[in-house]
């Protein structure tokens, strides 16, 4: 009975909801923390300490190590650096709920840059969602009829929207037969190395961090980065990418919701449509084109299978990777 359930993915989608909850929370409580703590600094802490931990936990793959997983990881842990960095200083210049929302705009970027690598032609699906998504973000950055975009808060956010699918391409198309937990502690290594280098260039150690910032670096260290990631893990090996993209896409919305509660974040009505034209574009883009394709099987079972769509999550590795896992790290 208890090997059904956890065939039927119950645990599995609640695992990457779970994941979803926590991603969303994390956007209002770094941006409070970002009141003390100077970001690289903060995400020095966050990427340090993920990469002890995750490699602790995956001792035994460290005999797999070699300079595959070091270039290679190399280069998608500078492309995680520095969507976090545009992520993270784009938070201390705009409000939590649009920082979630234009962030997702590398649902829709993902499939453009794998056609510029692999050469296949993004879906009819893909190209209406980036129509979408352009509208959407031009409804976010408008404001009763005036410009609110500003480079160092929106401009930064999508930014970072471009190198987490810049990390994401180069996971899926690098990534194939590394270990994604040995891979992924190598890019944590690497965009350690990289904020810190930042932080000394730029930043001084601060010279006091309260409870609540203590707090806030444990949390998007151990819970956000270290749990959310084995969760995911497990989540999307045993569920379906429709399902998984459609959990995951959540995020942005729970990063409204939180937010609202917490923040007292208030958008416009005209905000509001945007964030929701944001949402359907990225349903649009990942979503609707895996359960088309699960319903085309179905009914024309004759076909050549259609090969599940891969998942593009924030750090997310693409059902075709490494143990056929993904992973993702909310900021």
């Amino acid at each position: 009975m208890k090997s059904d359930f956890l065939k039927g993915g119950l645990i599995a989608k609640a695992m990457l909801l779970l994941s979803t909850v926590i991603w969303g929370s994390t956007f209002f409580i770094i941006k409070n923390a970002l009141d003390e703590i100077p970001p690289f600094f903060l995400l020095s802490v966050r990427f340090f300490f993920s990469a002890l931990l995750l490699g602790i936990i995956c001792w035994k793959k460290w005999k797999l190590f070699n300079r595959e997983y070091l270039w290679k990881g190399a280069l998608a842990g500078v492309f995680l650096a520095l969507a976090y960095i545009f992520q993270t200083v784009g938070l201390q210049h705009t409000t939590p709920g649009n920082n979630a929302f234009l962030t997702t705009v590398y649902c829709v970027l993902v499939p453009f840059m794998f056609w510029g690598v692999t050469r296949r032609k993004p879906s009819v699906f893909n190209m209406a969602a980036a129509v979408v998504c352009v509208a959407g973000i031009g409804l976010v950055c408008l404001d009763g009829g005036g410009m609110k975009f500003t480079s160092m808060g929106e401009g930064m956010t999508l930014l970072c929207g471009v190198f987490f699918a810049l990390q994401i391409v180069a996971v899926g198309v690098q990534g194939k037969k590394l270990d994604v937990m040995l891979y992924t502690v190598v890019q944590f290594g690497v965009a350690f190395a990289v904020c810190f280098l930042l932080f000394l260039c730029t930043e001084k150690f601060p010279t006091s961090v309260s409870s609540y910032g203590v707090f806030s670096l444990s949390y998007v260290t151990v819970v956000a980065t270290c749990l959310c990631f084995v969760m995911m893990n497990v989540g999307i090996k045993r569920t379906s990418a429709a399902s998984a993209a459609l959990i995951l896409s959540l995020e942005a919305v729970f990063g409204v919701a939180f937010s609202l509660m917490f923040y007292h974040e208030r958008p416009g009505a005209q905000t509001w449509v945007g964030f929701v034209v944001i949402f359907a574009a990225v349903l649009l883009s990942e979503a609707v084109p895996a359960f088309y394709a699960k319903r085309k099987n179905a009914f024309f079972p004759s076909l050549d299978d259609v090969p599940d769509l891969p998942v593009y999550a924030r750090e997310t590795y693409p059902r075709g990777s490494a143990e056929n896992a993904g992973t993702e790290m909310s900021a």
